[in-house]
C-alpha cells in the first residue's frame, strides 16, 4: 500500500527550533534606537565687529538595540534655543551592527547673532548656570534582515539641559520614534 516512514526524535526537535527560530525572527519587533548626550566640547570661538561664531564637537552615545545591522545616511541635526534655530550638527553616514553601542563625534557651529536676538534670557541663564537647548534629527537608512532590506527613518527630539559657562551636561530628555517602510 504505501511506504512505512520511520519517526525520528531528532529530526521533529530540529524542526521545531527551525520553524520557533524563523518565527521568532520574522516577528521581531524593531525597537527605538537609544540617543545620549554625553559631552560638549568648545573647539573655536570666533568674535568679529558683525559676527560671532562657536564650532563644538558634540559627543553622542548611540544603541542599536535591534537584532539587525543597520546603515544610515548622512543628515543634519538642527540646534534651537527659545525657538530660534541656533546652529546644526552634521551627522556623517555610516552603519552600526545588531545589538551594538558606539560613539558619535558630532562636529557643530553656532550662529552667536541668532544667540545675540535672545541676550536677555542668554545671560540670565548664565547667571543661574543652566541653558536649555531643543535638537531635531532624522536620520533615514536601511536596516538587513535575512536577504531583505527594509528601510527606515528614525525621528529624534531632544530636550537638553547644559551649564553655559563649563558646557556641561545637565540633564536631557530623548524621544525617538521609528518608521519603517513596507520592502
Amino acid at each position: 500500500m504505501g511506504k512505512k516512514v520511520k519517526w525520528s526524535w531528532t529530526y521533529a526537535l530540529i524542526g521545531a527550533a527551525s520553524a520557533t527560530a524563523a518565527t521568532a525572527l520574522l516577528r521581531a519587533k524593531p525597537k527605538d534606537p537609544t540617543f545620549h548626550l554625553i559631552s560638549i566640547n568648545l573647539t573655536s570661538f570666533k568674535l568679529n565687529l558683525t559676527h560671532i561664531e562657536a564650532e563644538l564637537i558634540l559627543t553622542v552615545h548611540v544603541t542599536n538595540p535591534n537584532i539587525a545591522p543597520i546603515h544610515y545616511s548622512s543628515t543634519t541635526m538642527s540646534i534651537f534655543y527659545e525657538g530660534s534655530l541656533l546652529g546644526e550638527a552634521e551627522v556623517k553616514a555610516g552603519s552600526q551592527p545588531a545589538r551594538s553601542c558606539q560613539v558619535l563625534k558630532l562636529p557643530t557651529r553656532l550662529d552667536g547673532v541668532e544667540l545675540a536676538h535672545h541676550a536677555g534670557k542668554f545671560f540670565a541663564d548664565v547667571a543661574k548656570r543652566e541653558m536649555v537647548l531643543e535638537a531635531k534629527v532624522d536620520i533615514g537608512g536601511t536596516a538587513k534582515v535575512l536577504w531583505w532590506d527594509h528601510r527606515f527613518k528614525v525621528h529624534v527630539d531632544s530636550h537638553v539641559t547644559v551649564d553655559p559657562v563649563f558646557l556641561d551636561v545637565i540633564d536631557q530628555e530623548n524621544k525617538s520614534q521609528l518608521e519603517i517602510f513596507p520592502a
